[in-house]
């Protein structure tokens, strides 16, 4: 007899679960992949891509104003990802952005590695770096996207601020 009461119990407690969980996955929110652009790659804005011939690389459509040459870059560690910006939102180490000490956060800059003249734009959404002889802190993927040699933390780079 109780052999049959435990099987009725785990039947019962079963259908239980079953239909807690289906009534809670009706009530889920469906997960819309967030789709966000960090670049200014748009049609509206082409980036130019240079002949070999070309001695500087170009950005059709959009204005340039410089504002460092030769200013030393390095890249986020990967244990900041998820943390909160000084500009509120959270780091990803797989977005094109950059941490200024003084630009205003939300300035767009086009950073050139002055080894190769390979370019990322990134938008500032943070402030460092709190090295004193480093002047722009870059996501991962921008600094790997420009450099010649992964081995090394850091390049000489140009910096330009994009203009509306």
């Amino acid at each position: 007899m109780t052999n049959k009461k435990t099987i009725i119990v785990s039947i019962v407690a079963l259908l239980f679960l079953s239909c807690s969980f289906t009534y809670l996955m009706s009530q889920a929110k469906p997960i819309d992949p967030k789709i966000t652009q960090d670049t200014l790659k748009t049609p509206k804005e082409k980036i130019a891509i240079p002949t070999e011939s070309d001695s500087l690389f170009s950005v059709e459509g959009l204005k340039l104003k410089p504002y460092k040459k030769t200013a030393h870059a390095s890249y986020y560690a990967d244990r900041f990802n998820g943390k909160k910006t000084a500009d509120g939102s959270r780091f990803n180490n797989n977005k094109y952005t950059a941490a200024h000490k003084k630009l205003p956060f939300g300035t767009r800059l086009k950073v050139t590695n002055e080894a190769n003249g390979k370019f990322v734009i990134v938008k500032i959404t943070d402030r460092g770096p709190f090295v004193k002889t480093r002047e722009l802190d870059l996501s991962k993927r921008a600094f790997m996207d420009i450099t010649t040699n992964k081995a090394h933390g850091a390049m000489k780079v140009t910096m330009e601020i994009i203009m509306n």
